[in-house]
């Protein structure tokens, strides 16, 4: 065969190739279109149901909720009792807040009441007349679980730390949860004025054989300001060492009194808000 018949050849076949790969890609002319999935309707995924319970706010930020127990009032110390030996709580009440008063032998109080997870509302101040330096400064702490005597429990710091002028470690400074973990910062007001702790609480659980099931977290807005966004907590707070779980369903919540010549402190508007 000559040479231009054997390429005419070829190029006729490769022809036929080609058309044949093509006829394949392409749908036969009846052929059903693929079905487009439906549209998606913003319905789907809307929730109406359980209503939320409607709570009625305080007029100003400081004010009680409709739903909160009244820890403190200004009135009384009803809710309080000492922790060593469960008898009235022994501090001073007067002008709307009450004072930690060493002479009456009070010691720590804590609430009748226990909590699980809560949102609390505590005012605190230090007197404008205090002297010392370092953790003598006003000392006395929040412990959000009170889980025994003494100052067994988880303590969120309470302390004159304004504007850093008290030097003191981090972790024991105003809102540090105390030889833990620092305040991301520092809005602590001066003594003599009133300093603003809202907390959220969640407690720790436990399994049957009393390990951590989920650790206790936190979290803190001091002043109105974010110092500790669900913090995991490392155990109970000790003062030497390092911190542990013991097991605990509910606690009270506790009130120190440190035991240093700068006190007193003073608290008032306390209220609290369950949420398990």
């Amino acid at each position: 065969m000559k040479t231009s018949n054997i390429l005419k050849a070829a190029f006729s076949m490769s022809m036929v190739i080609f058309s044949v790969e093509l006829s394949a890609q392409q749908p036969a002319p009846n052929a059903a279109s693929p079905a487009r999935p439906p549209r998606a309707n913003p319905a789907d995924t809307e929730v109406w149901e359980p209503l939320p319970p409607v709570v009625t706010p305080g007029k100003t930020l400081n004010e009680v909720p409709s739903d909160a127990i009244v820890l403190f009032d200004g009135s009384n110390l009803d809710e309080w009792i000492t922790v060593k030996d469960k008898s009235p709580a022994k501090w001073t009440v007067g002008g709307g807040m009450f004072t930690v008063n060493k002479k009456t032998g009070g010691g720590n109080i804590e609430t009748k009441r226990s909590f699980k997870d809560y949102q609390l509302h505590i005012e605190w101040m230090v007197p404008a007349s205090i002297q010392g330096a370092g953790q003598g400064r006003g000392n006395s702490g929040l412990f959000l679980a009170s889980t025994g005597g003494g100052d067994a429990g988880y303590e969120l710091q309470i302390l004159d730390s304004y504007n850093n002028e008290n030097k003191t470690y981090v972790n024991g400074m105003a809102a540090s949860i105390y030889k833990q973990f620092a305040p991301a910062s520092n809005p602590a007001k001066k003594a003599g004025e009133w300093n603003v702790y809202d907390i959220s609480w969640k407690a720790p659980t436990f399994n049957e054989d009393r390990t951590v099931k989920s650790p206790a977290r936190v979290t803190v807005l001091f002043n109105g300001v974010l110092v500790h966004n669900n913090v995991e907590l490392l155990g109970e707070t000790v003062f030497i060492g390092k911190p542990s779980y013991k097991p605990y369903v509910s606690a009270p919540i506790k009130l120190q009194s440190h035991g240093d010549p700068s006190e007193p402190i003073s608290f008032r508007n306390i209220w609290v808000r369950e949420l398990n």
